[in-house]
């Protein structure tokens, strides 16, 4: 069972400033959960966060577990301090979750190394 669990009413894609952004929220209010990955347009480290961009580091993705609800990150240990000594985190993604396709799509690029085949 993960420690933190997001179920994602929205996903979304988003290129800024050089940067790919993939993100799952759970609403559009501040206060409400998501998860957001980011990382430069040419490829590069990855940044994770949860909930907070104080709960985040850079390459903290020790790998992602996928399954018929969603994915679960598992946190490398090093970094688990970074997300309040967390070592993993759920997102729930169910059949009404809006956009949900191109960012598991986006994602599954973005993780391409981590991502089980």
């Amino acid at each position: 069972m993960a420690d933190v669990t997001v179920t994602a009413a929205y996903g979304s894609v988003v290129e800024d400033e050089g940067f790919l952004f993939v993100g799952f929220a759970e609403g559009e209010e501040e206060e409400e959960g998501y998860v957001l990955f980011r990382q430069p347009l040419g490829g590069g480290p990855v940044w994770f966060e949860v909930n907070d961009e104080a709960f985040g580091a850079e390459d903290a993705i020790a790998g992602i577990a996928v399954g018929p609800k969603g994915f679960e990150v598992a946190i490398r240990a090093e970094r688990a301090a970074a997300f309040g000594f967390a070592t993993s985190v759920a997102v729930k993604i169910g059949p009404g979750c809006e956009d949900a396709a191109p960012a598991l799509e986006a994602l599954r690029e973005m993780l391409a190394g981590l991502w089980p085949e």
